[in-house]
């Protein structure tokens, strides 16, 4: 059986790997985006931000400070809805951007009411700063973990206004200061991005996807498809709009350093814990896809490794053919992060890392304790 089994997974990855290399949109190029040469619209429209914090005190401070010093020219204002947090998060907020001159501040703090039934939090907390909005043209999306150079609004707006996009989002540069998230970190936006191609995300078509950290949105696209009322139930809340407002029009996805996440995972079961929270999410909740994606990730990811080690002749150069395509893929985002380029080699192991966390999320779903985030269980709602 193996002499003719081994032959044909090492034709099998062969192919696998050259499909996802050269028909998948360069997804692996991982190119920063450039927005040098946009024009200044020729009026900077009204922006509102909108900030759901949850006990995070330890990381806001800087990213309100980082949206108070936005050099954008236009009419911009902070709701900051703080969701019950328990540890100084709206003291922690106001000390970063108080009152001008004694005046009226540009922040305001929206206390979020009790949860309603059939909500997440963190969907329940962002709509809730939407309608204290007001009417702008567009509302900035944005995390209590993410800090945002000063340039970052004049090119998202500048961005959705050239482009006439309902949704303009971000992906921000995540911590790699830890062991495991110098492992474990590039290797999440690269599968974010295997799964999502940005330049299929970036035109007319059925993929969308966005990066919940930075989302610009434009305001009145998002009244006409239903507000966030109609995705409250989601737990990957930044992809379950992009599909949204991709109904509304144009939007666009990109890869950025302009805004950085400020959230540590200083050890394995942190990262862990972030991959399971939503993994099975993911996947629907759904045993026949996990079993699909389990079975996908062995073939696509440890079955080139173990060829290359362990067969003779044509399976074990298909195995070596496969691996090193593989890991010439990941070096675009190893750079990205200024990884060593030796990490390529160890993409097998990440990926188990991953499809092990992917089980694991699918048992939590089932022991009733899925989506867990900040004390709350949030799966049932999706």
């Amino acid at each position: 059986m193996s002499a003719v089994v081994i032959p044909v997974l090492g034709g099998v990855v062969v192919i696998i790997w050259t499909v996802l290399l050269f028909a998948r949109d360069g997804w692996w190029r991982a190119r920063e985006i450039d927005d040098a040469r946009l024009a200044d619209p020729a009026v900077w429209p009204a922006v509102v931000a909108v900030v759901p914090a949850r006990d995070e005190a330890a990381v806001i401070g800087r990213a309100v400070a980082s949206l108070a010093s936005q050099d954008y020219p236009g009419d911009f204002r902070i709701i900051v809805v703080d969701d019950g947090s328990v540890d100084g998060t709206v003291e922690v907020a106001r000390q970063a951007c108080p009152p001008r001159d004694g005046g009226e501040g540009r922040l305001t703090i929206v206390p979020a009411s009790p949860l309603a039934p059939g909500w997440t939090g963190k969907l329940a907390a962002v709509a809730q700063g939407i309608a204290a909005a007001g009417e702008p043209a567009y509302l900035w999306l944005t995390d209590a973990d993410i800090a945002h150079a000063p340039d970052t609004l004049r090119t998202l707006v500048a961005r959705a206004v050239a482009d006439r996009a309902v949704l303009v989002s971000h992906m921000a540069r995540l911590r790699t200061g830890s062991v495991a998230e110098r492992a474990l970190v590039p290797a999440f936006v690269w599968f974010f991005m295997l799964l999502f191609p940005f330049r299929a995300v970036n035109r007319p078509g059925p993929v969308a996807a966005a990066a919940g950290g930075v989302m610009l949105v434009d305001h009145a696209a998002l009244a006409r498809a239903g507000g966030i009322a109609a995705i409250r139930g989601a737990l990957i809340d930044d992809c379950a709009l992009a599909r949204l407002m991709k109904g509304q029009g144009r939007i666009g996805l990109y890869l950025t350093r302009r805004s950085v996440s400020l959230r540590p995972y200083p050890a394995l079961g942190d990262i862990g814990a972030m991959i399971s929270r939503s993994a099975y999410a993911q996947l629907d909740y759904s045993p026949w896809l996990l079993a699909g994606t389990v079975v996908g990730l062995a073939l696509t990811f440890l079955a080139p490794p173990s060829l290359a080690l362990c067969a003779d002749g044509w399976p074990r150069l298909a195995g070596i053919a496969a691996w090193g395509m593989m890991s010439a893929a990941f070096q675009p985002m190893l750079r990205f992060y200024r990884r060593s380029p030796a990490w390529g080699a160890a993409l097998p192991a990440i990926a188990a890392v991953y499809g092990w966390y992917t089980l694991v999320s699918a048992v939590q779903h089932r022991r009733g304790r899925g989506g867990r985030w900040k004390g709350r269980v949030q799966a049932a709602a999706a």
